[in-house]
């Protein structure tokens, strides 16, 4: 039987380093996955990979086995990315997909269309300004609860639920606003 994460965080913290090996990767792909969709470049996130590992090490003692430790562990990743980007100002967020592409397209065009599709949500995404684009990022890449959302942002749900909605709204008529200076240039 596999020990549970409290228990390897015990274990770590009485220095037992295999331990922290095993929740290393039990979350290595969690939290390389928050940080790429946040971050979007392949070369910070590694670096970041690497900084939220020795965040979450170090903040071992304070992590409370009431809540996830996955909730706890994105916490940490998230604001290392937040923080991140704001030395550096940087407004852009990679968004990996959000339209569900079929394996069974019939042809290169409709995979084309999809594509194109992808790469247009996507912008609209990275065009929301960062309270708005966290959020969607987290729910709808990540697949995290609005509960496991307020804990890893430090807000509370309603306004968590607020920010999607707002969010959802601005892209909306961001897409319908293309789809329509396409209409008037064909």
């Amino acid at each position: 039987m596999e020990p549970s994460d409290s228990g390897l965080i015990q274990k770590c913290l009485a220095g037992n380093q295999d331990a922290f090996a095993e929740i290393l990767s039990r979350y290595k792909r969690l939290i390389y996955s928050v940080i790429y969709n946040l971050m979007g470049d392949s070369q910070e996130v590694n670096d970041l990979f690497q900084e939220v590992f020795i965040r979450i090490y170090k903040s071992l003692h304070t992590y409370n086995s009431e809540y996830s430790f996955a909730t706890w562990a994105a916490k940490i990743a998230t604001n290392v990315c937040l923080d991140r980007q704001r030395q550096k100002k940087f407004h852009q967020v990679s968004m990996e997909e959000m339209v569900e592409i079929s394996d069974n397209r019939e042809n290169p065009e409709d995979l084309y269309l999809a594509k194109e599709q992808k790469h247009k949500i996507r912008m609209a995404v990275d065009g929301l300004p960062e309270k708005y684009r966290v959020p969607v990022v987290l729910f709808h890449q990540q697949g995290f609860s609005y509960g496991e959302m307020a804990i890893i942002l430090n807000q509370p749900v309603s306004i968590i639920k607020n920010r999607l909605y707002r969010a959802r709204l601005m892209l909306r008529d961001t897409l319908a606003a293309n789809r329509e200076k396409e209409a008037v240039s064909r």
